[in-house]
């Protein structure tokens, strides 16, 4: 039997255990009840913090589902004003950390747009539109140099637009101070150069001396150390206009350096997750567009509301068009640190959602054979020539729908490497202007390639028929003279002249004579009225924006303040005057000639899809905008005529002897004058009988349009390949059997 403990020490043990009870419920009721919101305040500020989590934007394929462009996640380093302790020095901290970058020869982020080693000066020529654009929001908040450019704008007023007001009456003088602040209000920055900022005073060391006395750099630090230091404290100065006091200083860092961040105890610094866009090609360049960083207050408020200061926004071509479907909605992260400010934990209060996948009308590999066959020609011709400045474009367009399935622009750029400084440099002084989308930007004079829009105005309103032939003895007359004047007169190409042709004829042989006579008998009117329904000399609604061209007529002249005579109207009608369309209006043009007068609205989106797939958000437009009303007799002259150009006697047989498909297409050759080659032009459409694609193309000083026609059938071939009128004939979204 064992021996039992005595009594008392029973009791002692139970009094103990009590009291030990009680302090613990004292305490808990002290914490959770007295002082409970003072410990909940302290946890949450102390402990968990809430950041907002991009989401990545959605990917953009083309139209059989490849992917063009999608993104790839990273690592960076981001250094935080917040984070400092007190008494740590902010100038201090960003210098260690890019010293730790160049001792793991990682490239750290500097947008100041000054060399980054003697001698100091400007690299604006070097920068894109929104680093100028950013520069110069920083520079308007610097005190300094916010006065010395506005004086100089003073001295300069003509460097600011005109400033657009209405006045009904006497305005009382502004002040010198005020006359500055508005100029520089008004001051684009696309103005904003090397001259601009010398003859105000700022050369580069001066505004670098401004920066440091407001930043308050340290004595000691070399002027390497002071320059570095100064790209990182400008990065900081925008963000802080906005309420952010972090940003990104090197991208894409490894675990290496990110382990080696955690044991050096880096003040300010932090490890941030992000996305880069990735392109899976280096096509189509013009048509994908750029991303970058939001240049200004009033682009973020422009954006509207679910954008930070810090997003990546679409800033041209189908990045900036679809920008609404592309950005995915943030997420929100709570973040839980201990009292060093080391990461115990996290999780998602709110999980980002990604972008819309964006599907474009784009084929793929169709794109690549018409930038390869246009880039081979002007090579070509610059080869024999030594023409650096020349250039060109081409669209193609499917018939009846107004998809557009290739634009291409030469020369061109590679979307990934484009920002580099030593690219971006090149490509900004190429003569040739490889950012320029010719394709829908750059108006041409459409030559000869008008002449069946003519030949159809003409046949529909009665100023000719179908089988009156036209006598060309190689010179036309006009026949309303005033007495005792020279006779106006205009040449055929073929001064010997081509006889009697009738309005098939006059297109295969693109004989001018007959065309002006069509155009005195049609008058500009009646000929702008069916140019315009076929939309030329418009917009042609296309989502990455264009050049509406010029519709040469009484309206576009008067316009511009001159008058239109008569004896213009020959010249417009047969592609010359004042008119100048587009590749891609071009296309659309011969487009919705063949499909019997469906003029659709050219586009670039197939469709929007929800990131997985289960929704379908938008499909793109593909209804007529109007019809053209024309009989089939016409449009059956028109197309033979232009069958005649690539049949055997014609004048592209050589090159379309080799095409796979039976086409119809015209030639034209647009003058410049003054010693320059002339500019070529091509148009073309097929299968003849059903036409499914419509295809133009431009080339800056090519010489003649015939020039062009192998260019042409090296597209129609890579089209109707095998496989491709394969898939043609079993249709879109059907299962193979």
């Amino acid at each position: 039997m064992e021996p039992k403990l005595p009594q008392n020490r029973l009791y002692a043990l139970g009094g103990f255990l009590a009291v030990i009870l009680l302090v613990y419920i004292g305490i808990l009721f002290n914490t959770q009840v007295l002082d409970h919101e003072a410990y909940l305040a302290k946890s949450v500020n102390s402990i968990a913090k809430a950041e907002a989590v991009s989401a990545s934007r959605g990917i953009i394929t083309d139209r059989s589902g490849r992917t063009l462009v999608s993104n790839s996640s990273a690592y960076d380093l981001t250094f935080d004003m917040s984070l400092l302790k007190e008494g740590e020095d902010t100038n201090h901290a960003i210098l260690r950390l890019i010293k730790l970058c160049q001792a793991r020869d990682k490239a750290w982020l500097d947008n100041l747009p000054i060399r980054q080693e003697p001698p100091y000066t400007y690299t604006l020529d070097q920068v894109s539109d929104t680093q100028r654009s950013r520069f110069l929001t920083y520079l308007k908040s610097l005190d300094g140099a916010k006065k010395a450019l506005g004086s100089y704008l003073l001295e300069h007023p003509e460097l600011v637009p005109e400033e657009e007001t209405a006045s009904d009456g006497a305005e009382t003088p502004l002040t010198p101070e005020k006359q500055s602040a508005n100029l520089l209000e008004r001051f684009p920055a696309s103005a904003l150069t090397q001259e601009v900022l010398n003859g105000a005073g700022l050369t580069a060391p001066i505004l670098m001396e401004m920066m440091a006395e407001k930043v308050k750099l340290a004595d000691g630090l070399t002027a390497l150390e002071r320059r570095q230091i100064l790209g990182i404290r400008y990065e900081l100065a925008l963000r802080r206009t906005n309420g952010y006091t972090g940003c990104v200083l090197a991208e894409d860092i490894d675990t290496e350096f990110i382990s080696l961040l955690a044991d050096g105890r880096y003040a300010g610094s932090k490890v941030t997750t992000s996305t880069r866009r990735e392109y899976q090609t280096t096509y189509a360049a013009h048509i994908l567009g750029t991303v970058g960083a939001i240049s200004s207050k009033e682009e973020l408020e422009a954006l509207g509301e679910g954008y930070r200061w810090d997003d990546t926004v679409g800033k041209s071509g189908v990045e900036s068009a679809f920008e609404q479907y592309l950005k995915g909605t943030d997420g929100t992260r709570v973040v839980s640190v201990n009292d060093e400010g080391k990461i115990t934990g996290q999780y998602y209060a709110t999980e980002p959602e990604p972008g819309s996948t964006v599907e474009l009308t784009i084929d793929l590999e169709l794109q690549k054979t018409v930038e390869d066959a246009l880039a081979e020609t002007i090579e070509k011709m610059t080869a024999e020539d030594g023409n650096t400045k020349r250039g060109g474009g081409a669209a193609v367009v499917k018939v009846g729908t107004g998809e557009v399935l290739s634009l291409a622009s030469y020369p061109t750029y590679d979307l990934s490497t484009f920002r580099q400084p030593e690219v971006y440099a090149e490509l900004s002084s190429n003569p040739a202007k490889p950012f320029q989308n010719r394709a829908t930007s750059s108006a041409y004079a459409p030559g000869s390639t008008f002449k069946p829009l003519t030949a159809l105005a003409a046949l529909e309103e009665g100023a000719v028929t179908l089988t009156e032939k036209v006598n060309d003895p190689g010179v036309w007359y006009y026949p309303e003279m005033i007495e005792g004047t020279e006779p106006f007169k205009a040449y055929c190409w073929k001064r010997s002249g081509h006889g009697k042709l009738n309005v098939t004829q006059a297109i295969t042989n693109s004989c001018n004579v007959f065309f002006y006579e069509m155009g005195y008998r049609l008058g500009i009117d009646a000929l702008d009225q069916y140019a315009k329904a076929f939309g030329l000399g418009e917009s042609t609604g296309i989502e990455i924006g264009d050049n509406p061209g010029i519709l040469a007529g009484r309206e576009e002249r008067e316009a511009a303040g001159g008058v239109w005579y008569g004896g213009e109207t020959t010249q417009a009608a047969i592609g010359q005057s004042d008119n100048l369309f587009t590749p891609l209006q071009l296309a659309n043009y011969i487009a919705t000639l063949v499909s019997g007068g469906k003029h659709c609205q050219a586009h670039l989106l197939k469709a929007v899809k929800s990131y997985d797939n289960s929704e379908v958000v938008a499909v793109g437009n593909t209804q007529p905008l109007n019809t053209v009303q024309f009989s089939d007799s016409t449009l059956q002259a028109i197309k033979e005529g232009m069958l005649g150009y690539t049949q055997p006697g014609g004048m592209v047989f050589s090159a379309f002897k080799d095409c796979i498909v039976t086409a119809g297409a015209k030639t034209g050759t647009a003058q410049l004058g003054g010693g320059k080659k002339n500019n070529g032009m091509f148009v073309c459409f097929a299968p003849y009988d059903e036409p499914e694609i419509a295809v133009a193309i431009a080339i800056e000083q090519g010489d003649a349009g015939a020039a062009l026609a192998s260019t042409a059938v090296k597209i129609l071939n890579a089209y109707f390949s095998a496989d491709e009128v394969g898939t043609a004939i079993l249709g879109e979204d059907q299962l193979l059997p």
